[in-house]
């Protein structure tokens, strides 16, 4: 879970505490900058970086991981299979698609995802976003493959053999119910959809990174998600209430001021525009 919870006794509403406050937004483009160097600061993550097996699968989000990784600029506009923009639910024309990308011992690597997914230890690490988040902590990632893409094809290994699957996930996909969502959605369900049909595949056992994680990990601030949304540019926007001893909230307001102004990446070219999907299987 990444709410906090460790006491139901909390201060009544007109009484300020002495510790040191802040309020802050974000953009989806600045928070997944600072997810990414996040979770590379995750201990999990460090030791295999030294020791062992860690695969980026595709996404926009762990594209900027792979950016930070490398320090190299990903294309992350083509990092991923599936894509919401231009105002529908999209997926990026197959001949363009990068990734997934595979590192032993820190080093990329030309092993097939697949392969050294075959060898994980409980030690190894794979990240893979998602599209949504529920306050208990459960992710579900929306999948156009039949089969369940990329969560069809690493969820048993992982979940079998322990292994860790790190998830950096914005809050600005917060969303009441994984689960009950996950009920309601199918690939062949759909008589008409706003682009790409997909299905809602949960993920109930991955290590959720959102903002509040993320700033906990980077500088050890409480954050508290206030408020989400916005207009003309601000669509998706964050705000978190940032508290602590002073130099920790300034060391995390600085922190995401040097973030403020992330680049926008280009959209990538697209599947046409689908209205009225496939209910069945081709025969």
């Amino acid at each position: 879970m990444f709410y906090d919870t460790s006491s139901f006794i909390k201060p009544a509403p007109h009484l300020r505490d002495d510790r040191f406050h802040a309020l802050v937004m974000l953009l989806p483009r600045e928070s997944k900058r600072l997810l990414a160097r996040a979770v590379l600061q995750i201990p999990e993550v460090k030791s295999v970086l030294d020791d062992g097996w860690f695969v980026v699968s595709r996404g926009v989000t762990p594209a900027y991981i792979l950016e930070e990784l490398t320090g190299q600029v990903a294309d992350k506009g083509n990092s991923t299979a599936g894509i919401v923009t231009g105002g529908r639910l999209a997926s990026v024309i197959e001949e363009d698609r990068l990734g997934p990308w595979v590192f032993k011992d820190g080093e990329l690597s030309e092993t097939p995802a697949q392969q050294a997914l075959g060898q994980f230890r409980a030690r190894d690490v794979s990240i893979r976003g998602a599209n949504a988040v529920d306050p208990s902590g459960n992710i579900a990632v929306l999948a156009a493959d039949a089969g369940g893409g990329t969560v069809g094809g690493i969820w048993g290994t992982l979940t079998a053999r322990g292994s860790h699957w790190v998830a950096p996930v914005s809050l600005e996909r917060l969303i009441p119910d994984v689960i009950e969502a996950a009920r309601v959605c199918g690939n062949y369900l759909w008589d008409l959809t706003m682009g790409q049909a997909a299905g809602l595949m949960p993920v109930v056992n991955a290590q959720i990174v959102t903002e509040i994680e993320a700033l906990a990990i980077l500088t050890g601030v409480t954050a508290t998600h206030v408020a989400s949304g916005g207009v003309a540019g601000s669509e998706g926007a964050v705000m978190l209430s940032l508290s602590g001893e002073e130099s920790v909230v300034r060391e995390a307001f600085e922190l995401l001021e040097a973030i403020k102004g992330e680049e926008q990446f280009e959209a990538p070219r697209l599947i046409p525009y689908i209205r009225e999907p496939e209910t069945a299987p081709p025969h």
